[in-house]
């Protein structure tokens, strides 16, 4: 649609006292209650102008005469433009941007950098499926950064010290095999046996003593339980397509002595103190922290490290990496935690991460929690996708295919979380998330499946197709549709929600299954008009696939 948008503001710049900049930035698509291809909401130049906002849409209407409009006219305020039929549909499907290198181009970021750190959950169990939604957002989010030529450098910060390792390594010290799916009973259990039984609370510290004061055996323990997680961990984000290029440690910064260095600096500020228990705590009134007393806590009475303070350590060299850009997905529970790490690096003349936060994915049992023991764990989530894919596809076609039904199933679970704008719930619903007629991915790969049969029946050379015969209603809507494809990819980029994409997604299906059904492709006479119409959907095909590609999910050549 930015073509058309370049060609009303010019019309407008030519036909009246306002500048081409100015009206393109005002520029909108109307409702479709209203009618109009284009708008042009004329308030916002009543004042410079000395007039009413339908004055001055009464008075550029009249004005304007342009053999490719049908009308224009001023609705309450609004200018509104209409194209012929024709017109439309080859200029938009002429110009349409679909593919990866043509938008990149186009919009000139390529080999800009970006750092993006996201998941980065406790190496101590399995990840359940609310724990998932950081790692979908974040991956959607790089390849739509990839989409349009920026190098992405994706990192995993692995806490590697905490007292919730430190509770596994008790609990194994005897076992000379750990297996990857046992740690989480493991670890339940041993909080378990902790509330009873304090002699158990009194080793852990002891462990972690001993692991912050570089006892080599201990470490070594401490590595076993990570590495046999993270590896666990990875292999089942992999089965999603979801990889890292780095894993950054968090005992990196105690045994480099880094937290040191970075305490240092801190002591030079007033805002730095050392608490009645002997912690040093940093002040944070006066930063728009949302508590009421902003005190961030980054040491021990002993003066060894917390969290917080490693954090900080990793988070200055997140910004010290050069990147264009260092983002952060998080989840909406550590939007305070966040503001105090941001506060404490503005402190020391560091720029925080942009961040994307994210609310909880519900089931019928509400929120998840791994101390509990009350989880859903994302490979069971996935075994039940690609379950419930199977069984589907069995009923529409007769026999199982599970590879197949990964990809519809695996897709499906992105979908529901990722059609979610980040900072609302999710209420997962399997009824929904399978639907081959509704808002779903299924609904996508299955029309994405129909098309390419439609292709393969055809057997036509579409290429140099008169697009400009395309002049019916249902065209013109799936025209409209395939042609905001860039813009919506950008609109992903500048606002960071995949939710933008895959509501995107929703709408150019809906419009070709409406198209599908009320015009014939293959059986009529007029061998351009089948060209054109073959032509169309062959780019509503490439829109869908990139789509879908940029959400993490996989198309499917027949269902």
């Amino acid at each position: 649609m930015e073509i058309l948008f370049d060609y009303v503001a010019k019309l407008v710049a030519n036909n009246s006292q306002l500048n081409f900049d100015e009206i393109h930035t005002n520029l909108e698509i109307p409702n479709a209650n209203i009618g109009g291809d284009v708008a042009l909401p004329c308030f916002k130049f009543a004042k410079a102008l000395r007039l009413a906002p339908v004055a001055i849409a009464e008075q550029i209407a009249s004005s304007i005469k342009d053999e490719n409009l049908e009308k224009v006219e001023n609705v309450n305020g609004f200018l509104n433009f209409t194209f012929k039929p024709d017109f439309l549909a080859y200029t938009l499907l002429d110009n349409a941007l679909l593919e990866q290198n043509e938008i990149s181009e186009h919009n000139g970021m390529k080999n800009k950098t970006i750092l993006i750190e996201h998941t980065s959950i406790n190496p101590n169990a399995s990840p359940h499926i609310g724990r998932a939604r950081n790692a979908l957002i974040a991956d959607s989010l790089v390849r739509v950064f990839k989409f349009l030529g920026w190098k992405t450098d994706i990192h995993y910060f692995v806490n590697d010290v905490g007292k919730q390792i430190a509770m596994l390594v008790y609990a194994t010290k005897d076992k000379k095999d750990i297996n990857f799916n046992d740690l989480l009973q493991i670890y339940i259990d041993v909080n378990e046996q902790a509330k009873i039984n304090p002699e158990i609370e009194n080793a852990v510290f002891e462990y972690l003593n001993k692991f912050e004061s570089g006892d080599e055996q201990v470490i070594a323990e401490f590595e076993r339980i990570v590495n046999t997680c993270i590896k666990g961990q990875t292999a089942i984000f992999d089965e999603l397509g979801i990889k890292w290029d780095s894993f950054d440690y968090e005992s990196r910064y105690i045994h480099q002595h880094l937290t040191e260095k970075v305490l240092d600096e801190l002591k030079k500020s007033p805002k730095l103190f050392e608490d009645k228990d002997g912690r040093y705590v940093l002040d944070q009134h006066g930063e728009n922290i949302g508590i009421e007393e902003p005190m961030l806590v980054l040491t021990r009475n002993d003066k060894t490290s917390l969290y917080p303070l490693r954090d900080i350590c990793y988070s200055m060299d997140k910004a010290k990496a050069g990147t264009d850009r260092n983002l952060l997905v998080l989840g909406e529970d550590q939007k305070v935690y966040f503001q105090q790490i941001s506060a404490a690096m503005r402190l020391l003349g560091a720029e925080p991460a942009e961040v994307v936060h994210y609310s909880f994915v519900l089931l019928p049992d509400g929120k998840m929690s791994t101390r509990r023991g009350t989880v859903v764990l994302l490979e069971d989530f996935m075994r039940e996708a690609t379950a419930k894919a199977d069984e589907a596809i069995s009923e529409r076609r007769g026999d199982s295919d599970i590879e197949k039904a990964k990809k519809v199933g695996y897709g499906a679970l992105k979908y529901s979380i990722l059609k979610c704008s980040p900072e609302k719930n999710v209420l997962f619903d399997w009824a929904n998330a399978l639907n081959f007629n509704g808002d779903s991915s299924v609904f996508a790969q299955y029309n994405y499946a129909r098309i390419q049969s439609i292709l393969q029946k055809a057997d036509m050379d579409y290429n140099n197709a008169k697009h400009s015969l395309l002049t019916r209603e249902t065209e013109i809507a799936l025209i409209k549709e395939v042609s905001r494809f860039e813009s919506v990819v950008l609109s992903v980029y500048r606002n960071l929600n995949p939710s933008i994409l895959a509501n995107y997604i929703f709408n150019l299906t809906s419009k070709f299954s409406q198209f599908y059904a009320a015009e014939s492709i293959l059986n009529i006479e007029d061998a351009e008009l089948k060209k054109a119409r073959l032509s169309l959907i062959s780019k509503v095909a490439t829109a869908l696939k990139n789509g879908l590609y940029l959400l993490g999910i996989d198309i499917v050549e027949s269902l």
